[in-house]
């Protein structure tokens, strides 16, 4: 970012007057040194218990020179790179050239690793410990922070380890959230059901997953899943992976299960964004990354007994 005008030329001046002042200051220093004989004292006049006198000698000339040394270097580095004001320097160096530059060297120095990796069937991949550490450290430098380190999520975000799908599952449904995020959307139904409305298909998606529920209320709210809710979620509740629906039969909740949860969600509505990966990872670090979530899953399935 440049300075405007003023602020260039201010901050040009400040500079060069910095270390005009210290080169006056350290000149004014030895040329009182210089009229100073070596077998004279100076003290400031401040003596205490009768014989402890406090000294005022000049510096001698070797710490001096060693400022000087630090005028030349200041000069000569503010030739060579960015410092006064919009000046570039003669080296015309960078920061944002120099990481792009020690991020160009660290895709060569692995870009053959990832190429083993991605010329890997998916089945070898999961099975293979390098790769699967490799993913492990993506994970957690790119994911890990809303879906957790060990894949379960948290409140809002998906659990990608139990088996629930939102989005389908699969390498390819994977891949593609990774590649292009997703969006989700709940709109608020607070209007269309009224307070009764809610709290009838509150009772009625509890029972859906087996919960305990006001039977009642449920038969009730039954008629109003059928006209508000089937289209995205289906006349079963096993919702649509294409629409991001969730299942709302297989005992998994996203935001939780408590009536004033469900609650909030059909009044307010839900909104879910997962950021897309596309322009941020190469394309074999995201294969890389969905293997690696595959694989997880699939273990953690082994653990529990779901295989």
């Amino acid at each position: 970012m440049e300075l405007n005008s003023f602020w260039n030329g201010f901050s040009i001046a400040l500079i060069v007057l910095s270390i005009l002042g210290c080169w006056w200051l350290l000149h004014w220093t030895k040329g009182i040194s210089d009229r100073e004989d070596d077998d004279d004292v100076h003290d400031t006049g401040h003596v205490w218990d009768n014989d402890i006198r406090e000294l005022n000698n000049p510096l001698p000339r070797w710490w001096l020179n060693l400022f000087n040394i630090t005028i030349v270097f200041a000069i000569v580095y503010l030739a060579l790179y960015p410092g006064l004001g919009n000046l570039a320097g003669f080296l015309g160096w960078t920061q944002e050239n120099q990481h792009e530059d020690e991020v160009a060297q660290a895709e060569a120095a692995t870009a053959s690793v990832f190429a083993s990796y991605n010329a890997m069937p998916l089945e070898e991949l999961i099975r293979n410990p390098a790769a699967m550490e490799t993913g492990r450290r993506l994970w957690g430098q790119n994911c890990a922070m809303c879906h957790g380190s060990d894949l379960r999520g948290a409140t809002g975000f998906p659990n990608l380890v139990d088996g629930s799908w939102q989005w389908g599952e699969g390498y390819d449904n994977v891949l593609t959230a990774i590649n292009n995020g997703r969006n989700a959307a709940m709109p608020p139904w607070a209007p269309a059901l009224g307070e009764e409305g809610v709290a009838q298909v509150i009772e009625y998606t509890r029972s859906l997953s087996g919960l305990e529920h006001d039977e009642a209320l449920a038969a009730e709210g039954q008629g109003k899943y059928g006209m508000f809710c089937v289209a995205c979620h289906g006349p079963d509740g096993k919702g649509n992976p294409a629409l991001g629906a969730p299942n709302l039969t297989d005992g998994y909740w996203l935001y939780g299960s408590d009536r004033d949860v469900i609650e909030h969600g059909l009044v307010n509505g839900r909104y879910g964004v997962m950021p897309a990966f596309e322009g941020q990872l190469s394309e074999d670090r995201r294969k890389l990354l969905a293997a690696y979530v595959l694989g997880m899953g699939e273990a953690a399935a082994i653990r529990e007994g779901r295989n």
